[in-house]
């Protein structure tokens, strides 16, 4: 055996380790007695509840170890994802950047993208009256991604990383199983072969001048595959009709991520160094950096939405612990994570952690709150059960946390900006 055969093999040991599933069973009844809780995890499978929770233990050199929890999860069960796709896109535009500049184009997160329409239903992108310079560039797609959700940033990021790409390469990083993001969000007019074509880009220089062209691509794959459950509910608003349609909504050719697989991506940012380096993000120490500011910024945070409603509070887009109050978030606690919600369905994948009382972990569940189930009606029970639920789990599991011994103390300073 060579010494690099054994150095792989002893590695290949750690990551088992750190990453292992849990063969213990978490007393989910531990959580507490709220009825929201109760009620919902009495009727798990009325409102398609999946639970990942994942624990963080040090080891004396601030090595993490991951042991996770699971409750209900069924990868091969479809439940829609909505925005939390624009998750592991936003990671792939900062590697998709490197790659570019390692081929020699001064381009930078900061440089100028502009987005060129080719063919209908496309869309051009020319200016972005929230950025400082009234210009896009990738920087700013992926401070709105993250701050409000914004789906035109993520449009653009799907457009510039196209399709091939962030389905191969997050299948190649061993990130997604089953897996697929295969379409735009919140834009309608795109059927699926419209969704394989991304635009035509542009980087620009200060005097306006053409950096880099990158032309138009098409994805000939098919990324889709069979998933359980896919066609949901009783009825539908069809909005060309303007009435009901009472059949089932067909979800087959929608985006999809698994809740493990959506895990998977964030603790690639958050502990890169625990992960095989193929396994890793192709990211300087400068683009994690960045990530954890993005992540970590709230809506009051950005001139451009002082004025709006999500400055009002700082759970806006934080559905753990904080999204059914409009209390400030302590200082010390601080969420990188992202939420989606659409057509019933809220999901949150977080790393939470405390730089107080030194605790961290990872919590991602997705809920379904459409009592009458029909799709696409406005009519879901998101402020009445979903976002409670989701933050009092959150807090939940945050006291449990608070609790559990710990044979080393984290060191967090990486993550606070300096």
């Amino acid at each position: 055996m060579t010494l690099r055969t054994y150095h792989q093999i002893i590695l290949l040991a750690v990551l088992i380790s750190a990453c292992a599933e849990s063969n213990d069973t978490f007393n989910w009844d531990k959580l507490g007695s709220s009825e929201n809780l109760k009620n919902v995890f009495e009727e798990k499978d009325k409102y398609e509840l999946q639970i990942r929770y994942t624990q963080i233990n040090r080891d004396a050199q601030n090595v993490a170890q991951l042991k996770s929890y699971s409750f209900n999860i069924d990868s091969s069960v479809y439940f829609y994802p909505a925005s939390t796709v624009k998750m592991p896109v936003a990671f792939l535009a900062l590697q998709r950047l490197n790659e570019i500049q390692l081929q020699g184009a001064d381009v930078t997160k900061n440089t100028t993208i502009q987005h060129d329409s080719i063919r209908h239903p496309q869309s051009s992108s020319l200016i972005d009256t929230t950025s400082s310079t009234g210009l896009p560039s990738i920087a700013q797609y992926i401070n709105k991604i993250f701050v409000v959700s914004d789906n035109d940033a993520y449009n653009r990021l799907y457009e510039f990383c196209g399709q091939d790409y962030i389905n191969t390469t997050l299948q190649e990083k061993n990130v997604f199983s089953n897996s697929r993001i295969i379409t735009r969000v919140g834009i309608s007019g795109f059927n699926r072969k419209d969704n394989r074509y991304t635009n035509q880009v542009r980087f620009m220089d200060d005097s306006n001048k053409t950096i880099l062209l990158q032309k138009e691509k098409y994805s000939p794959s098919d990324y889709l595959q069979n998933l359980s459950n896919a066609f949901k509910g009783k009825g539908y608003y069809d909005g060309d009709l303007d009435s009901i349609v009472m059949k089932p909504f067909n979800m087959f050719e929608k985006n999809f991520i698994n809740l493990v697989d959506l895990e998977s991506s964030l603790q690639r940012i958050i502990f890169p160094d625990i992960f095989p380096e193929e396994q890793q993000f192709d990211l300087s120490t400068a683009d994690y950096q960045f990530l954890y500011e993005a992540m970590s910024k709230y809506p009051k945070d950005y001139d451009y939405l002082k004025n709006s409603e999500a400055a009002n509070y700082d759970g806006y887009v934080k559905f753990f612990m904080f999204g059914d109050s409009k209390e400030p978030i302590p200082d010390h606690i601080h969420i990188f994570n992202k939420v989606g919600f659409a057509y019933g369905y809220l999901t949150d994948c977080a790393y939470i952690f405390d730089t107080k009382n030194n605790v961290e972990f990872f919590l991602t569940a997705t809920v379904y709150v459409n009592d009458n189930q029909i799709f696409n009606d406005g009519q879901y029970e998101y402020d009445d059960i979903g976002i409670p639920f989701l933050s009092n789990l959150g807090r939940e599991i945050y006291n449990y946390e608070l609790q559990r011994d710990r044979e080393f103390t984290p060191d967090l300073s990486r993550f606070i900006a300096h």
